[in-house]
């Protein structure tokens, strides 16, 4: 220990460090899906994955007062983009961060920061945080408000031989934020890893978390949904949990199977265990995975223990909005 050296650098060289270190093995995969970031905090855009970082002293590093969502690029459009960005909002009104720009400042800078990131394929994350300014609990000395977004290449062309498939859940022995956080699509996920890891340990892909009610509330990235023994799409209430986009939207769509008979009806509502458990289908919703199929639950099969028809039908209609979805559901990108 007393031999180890720990360097100085100037500027310069930390940033030739950083660049030497995206090069390196390990990086290079990072390097090529993370296309360009955007920082309030030096106010532009850059391609280079070396300078997308954020200050230390941001108070959603240390502090964890920050919020954020997502919006996927699709054949060239961002798909529900105006949702999402609502539920920032309405997240960032309720964890006290006044942004930085107002709406539709923000809604033009993902739609360039697309552009320029030249992803076709892909997905946008992006984030408002109370900002920079010091180590206190209180935001109070931060100097201003600051919004982050990256856009990544990543590939969501459907590949139905694994969704088809399915995964097993168990139930998590992690307790689940109470509803004045779950509602919040903030950056405290410490619950969410941890009930994840529990999963792996056990085996599963996922864990579902129950309300003090002893009622289905979600997992640890998407919502849930049910088809019962009466042919009905049964969604847990979001009086706990987030109200997801692609879950709301998957309510509006199948409004059109229930007129074709496919269902029977759509509904929300507080649903025991033991209820969803006795379901014909249960499925994971969420804007990065559409719709997982969910095959056992704490080794309990649901339904025959396949992949139901009608949650593929579902998964259908959400991939077909996707593609071909009206109006601002698909805004196009340029390119140019």
């Amino acid at each position: 220990m007393d031999d180890f050296q720990v360097p100085v650098y100037s500027s310069s060289e930390v940033i030739e460090k950083l660049q030497m270190k995206w090069q390196s093995v390990g990086a290079g995969m990072r390097k090529k899906s993370y296309a360009a970031m955007y920082s309030s905090f030096f106010g532009g855009i850059t391609i280079d994955p070396a300078m997308m970082t954020i200050p230390i002293d941001d108070h959603m590093v240390h502090r964890g007062h920050g919020v954020f969502d997502t919006a996927t690029i699709f054949d060239g459009n961002l798909y529900d983009l105006d949702s999402h960005l609502d539920r920032l909002l309405n997240s960032a009104r309720l964890a006290k961060i006044t942004p930085p720009f107002p709406r539709h400042v923000l809604k033009t800078i993902l739609v360039k920061l697309a552009s320029v990131s030249r992803c076709r394929e892909g997905s946008l994350r992006y984030w408002l945080s109370a900002g920079p300014g010091n180590f206190s609990l209180s935001s109070a000395g931060c100097s201003e408000s600051t919004f982050y977004a990256i856009a990544m290449q990543e590939d969501h062309e459907p590949r139905r031989s694994e969704v088809m498939q399915g995964v097993k859940v168990i139930t998590s022995t992690v307790p689940m934020k109470s509803s004045i956080f779950a509602t919040i699509k903030n950056v405290n996920y410490l619950p969410n890893v941890l009930s994840v890891l529990e999963a792996e340990q056990n085996g599963a892909f996922a864990s579902i978390w129950i309300d003090d009610q002893g009622c289905v509330a979600e997992g640890p990235n998407a919502n849930i949904a049910f088809i019962t023994k009466t042919n009905h799409l049964l969604l847990p209430s979001f009086k706990k949990t987030l109200g997801g986009c692609t879950a709301n939207r998957l309510i509006h769509l199948a409004s059109k199977l229930v007129r074709t008979g496919v269902l029977e009806g759509v509904t929300t509502k507080d649903i025991t265990v033991k209820e969803g458990k006795e379901c014909n289908e249960m499925m994971f919703v969420g804007s990065g995975l559409l719709i997982i199929p969910i095959i056992a639950w704490d080794d309990h099969p649901i339904g025959d223990g396949h992949v139901g028809d009608r949650t593929m039908i579902l998964y259908d209609l959400l991939w077909d909005d996707m593609k071909n979805g009206p109006g601002r559901q698909r805004i196009p990108v340029s390119y140019n």
